[in-house]
């Protein structure tokens, strides 16, 4: 009963760092007319956000390492929730940099320590099932922001609603300090010989394509979340609110095939899920070129299916490929590298269309979710060169 109660409370941290993931970019529309703004700038706040999540990833090693989990991730519950709340009353731009910096270094640390106490402990359905709470957040977070500027055209009271909603988040998670000491020590499935026989150099082999498929991903995620919006309104002449329900179902599309993946792990490898997602998000993406609205829409549904697995099952294999010992240090690395991508692609692009045009959406995305299945299928093969290199 406690460990689905722990498992519970975990899905439902998960949310948390979902919910204020897409605020920014569905409120961008209306915060740069209050704040005079230039397009770009919110590709400037997205990357201080999420340069903050780098910086804590680098040093949730040490962190995870005197602290326990669920301490470092009720803690962080709270960061964020008041930098929320400083969203809501910020007075000018200025201080929502300085509110973007704690807001990420709250999510890089407890993004990094529960992927690694899940993918160390847990099967590949609950990681899949993990970033579909994930999903439910983000989904959420989007849904809460349009109906508040629907009702009002006030983005703030978009913010102190979700910030409201972390805080009891942050309370629940207190509360539920003394189950995560009760969790499983270990997962079935994750080789212990891998760390125990082969040399360091063995074990990280294919590690620079583990990291770039990592920036390509989240950088591709991102840019959907962060300019689909803005390119929607002001190419497509959608309204903001229908722009923003868009977005939504973009997020929404990630959080159910998250859910559909969990049971298709059940009888799929990670990397069977990996290539299946990915081949779907390159499909959606080839949707945006065709000048029909209800098929350009779809992409955003198919490109939201194909990247669910995607990251978790990433995630998961992670001590698979490199082994247990290495697998808490290299987590956190591998989520300063997703954040990377998060970082600097979508506010690259932000100069980019501002520089040239915002009708290069399409193109970069397509570009991106290419490099990444080939860097991934590059991976795939080095890996199996090793195990062929350990069988002989």
């Amino acid at each position: 009963m406690s460990g689905i109660l722990l498992l519970s409370i975990i899905y439902l941290a998960f949310i948390s760092l979902g919910l204020p993931d897409a605020l920014l970019g569905v409120a961008w529309p209306v915060m740069r007319t209050e704040f005079g703004a230039d397009l770009e700038v919110a590709g400037w706040l997205f990357m201080t956000i999420a340069g903050g999540t780098i910086i804590s990833s680098l040093f949730s090693g040490r962190i995870l390492t005197r602290f326990e989990t669920g301490q470092v991730t009720a803690f962080c519950a709270a960061i964020t929730a008041s930098s929320l709340l400083g969203f809501y009353v910020a007075p000018s731009l200025i201080w929502l940099f300085l509110l973007s910096i704690p807001l990420g270094l709250g999510a890089g640390v407890v993004d990094a320590a529960l992927n690694h106490f899940v993918a160390t402990r847990y099967k590949a359905h609950h990681m899949n099932w993990l970033h579909c709470f994930w999903g439910v957040g983000a989904t959420t977070g989007p849904l809460i922001m349009a109906a508040m500027m629907s009702a009002s055209g006030d983005w703030r009271s978009g913010y102190l609603t979700v910030a409201l909603t972390q805080f009891g988040l942050a309370l629940l998670l207190l509360l539920s300090l003394p189950l995560w000491r009760q969790a499983p020590v270990a997962v079935s499935d994750v080789p212990d010989d891998l760390s125990l026989t082969d040399t360091p150099s063995k074990r990280l082999v294919g590690l620079p394509f583990a990291l770039a498929s990592f920036v390509l991903y989240c950088g591709a995620e991102a840019l959907i979340g962060l300019w689909g919006s803005s390119y929607l309104v002001q190419v497509k002449s959608f309204s903001v609110q229908t722009a923003a329900t868009w977005i939504s179902v973009y997020y929404g599309s990630i959080t159910i095939g998250r859910f559909l993946s969990g049971f298709l792990s059940l009888r799929m490898t990670n990397r069977q899920l990996i290539r299946t997602g990915q081949g779907t998000a390159l499909v959606g993406s080839l949707l945006f070129f065709i000048p029909v609205n209800g098929l350009m829409l779809t992409g955003f549904i198919l490109i939201g299916l194909g990247l669910a697995p995607i990251y978790p099952a990433m995630l998961h294999e992670t001590p698979v490929r490199f082994g247990r010992d290495a697998a808490k240090r290299l987590m956190g690395i591998q989520m300063a590298f997703a954040y990377s991508g998060s970082t600097f692609l979508p506010p690259l692009f932000g100069l980019l269309a501002s520089l040239l045009t915002l009708q290069l959406f399409p193109v970069t995305g397509f570009l991106m979710i290419l490099l990444l299945l080939l860097c991934s299928e590059r991976l795939n093969r080095v890996l199996a060169k090793r195990a062929l290199s350990r069988a002989s």
